[in-house]
């Protein structure tokens, strides 16, 4: 695919089919510490993995952006997409709409990291970047899409900075919500479970004891504590959970075993066992001051095991570890009673058809302000006392 950028004197971008065609040491400089899913390692155990690529409807068309010297002064996780799943910002109706009207919606360009509901850049500008590049991005991103007659450009999940940067240069902006928990300080989980009130406390204690009486052993392991074995599990679980969710797994074997050789030191897996036997599994990734929760698989039911492999040890982690955060995925108003709050996520949508892209704007206007409603009012949940509450 052209990348239907134009060369200046300073810059030009090249759009390339594998992560391994850009040295990892180029990239990891644009991307920085402390975010791990779109560190070249973490796009690379992807395509390695066979979960992205070559028959999964994402093929990769990473942005590179060199100087006149062919130095990497800013790259982006890209991928022309030929279906709308893996992404957790919705454009299902969009591409019904458009099809039965007569265009072809797929391929589309995707513009994120796949299976991975995670804030975070997009445009991973280097600290030497030259002024001017992150537009120059934008405006490659678009050209793109109208030199290829794709029918949209799709940024999910980017940075609040980056959502205004986008909307300022014309892109549709969309609004989401996911519910995240943040350290106040705390020193222990007890110290955090003090700020509920009473009725809220209450159940959270009777969750965990209900777990801890249970009879279950839970084990945090992290870096050299993976082993192939803890994979081999995990992976059946999340089969298991996939079947019963969306029908299809998207990340293969392979990509697990991956993931706990070459980044174990950014994986927090939280196991269970009943009797010897492994049982459950949620799988977290450390990142600079956040940890993130990705999926989540078991054989069984245990009340409240998920509550406290997912939501309860992330915490704990967290706490021990002075993290400022923990972003525990996507959906679930039910985390909101554990702890975690509303807070906005973003998008942003280039859409060439003057047609469409009015009635998309339109649509997402009214998204926006009814997003920004059911936020309000999910607020008014939280578990936290109230000011003068005992």
């Amino acid at each position: 695919m052209p990348d239907g950028s134009d060369q200046d004197a300073r810059l030009s971008i090249r759009l390339e089919t594998s992560i391994a065609s850009i040295p990892a040491a180029e990239w990891d400089a644009c991307n920085g510490p402390g975010a791990p899913f779109t560190s070249h390692s973490f796009l690379r155990i992807l395509e390695e993995s066979g979960s992205v690529g070559d028959g999964t409807g994402w093929s990769p068309h990473h942005m590179a952006v060199r100087d006149g010297n062919g130095r990497l002064v800013a790259c982006a996780p890209l991928y022309l997409k030929s279906h709308s799943y893996g992404e957790y910002v919705f454009d299902h109706g969009w591409a019904n709409a458009w099809q039965q009207a007569g265009g072809r919606y797929y391929p589309k360009l995707q513009l994120s990291v796949p299976f991975t509901p995670v804030t975070g850049r997009r445009l991973l500008l280097s600290a030497g970047a030259p002024e001017g590049t992150l537009e120059l991005m934008m405006a490659a991103l678009a050209k793109i899409t109208g030199d290829n007659r794709l029918s949209s450009a799709h940024v999910t999940f980017p940075t609040k900075a980056e959502f205004d940067a986008f909307g300022k240069a014309g892109w549709l902006q969309r609004t989401g919500v996911q519910f995240h928990w943040e350290n106040r300080g705390y020193g222990s989980f007890d110290d955090f479970l003090a700020t509920f009130s009473s009725r809220k406390r209450k159940a959270v204690k009777k969750e965990r004891r209900t777990v801890a009486e249970s009879g279950l052993e839970l084990l945090t392991l992290t870096g050299a504590e993976l082993k192939p074995e803890h994979w081999d599990v995990f992976y059946r679980f999340y089969i298991d959970t996939s079947d019963r969710k969306w029908g299809s797994p998207y990340l293969t074997h392979e990509f697990f075993h991956l993931l706990g050789a070459e980044m174990a030191d950014q994986v927090v897996l939280v196991m269970a066992r009943d009797n010897g036997r492994w049982v459950a599994g949620a799988l977290n990734l450390l990142g600079g001051d956040t940890l993130y929760g990705r999926n989540w698989g078991s054989r069984g039911d245990y009340p409240y095991l998920h509550f406290e492999a997912c939501y309860y040890r992330a915490i704990e982690f967290a706490i021990e570890r002075g993290l400022a955060r923990v972003e525990a995925g996507a959906q679930g108003q039910h985390k909101i009673q554990r702890g975690y709050l509303p807070v906005p996520t973003y998008s942003a949508h280039w859409i060439p058809n003057a047609s469409f892209r009015t009635a998309v704007a339109d649509f997402l206007d009214r998204e926006r302000e009814e997003m920004e409603e059911e936020i309000a009012l999910l607020a008014e949940e939280s578990p936290y006392r109230k000011d003068g509450e005992s």
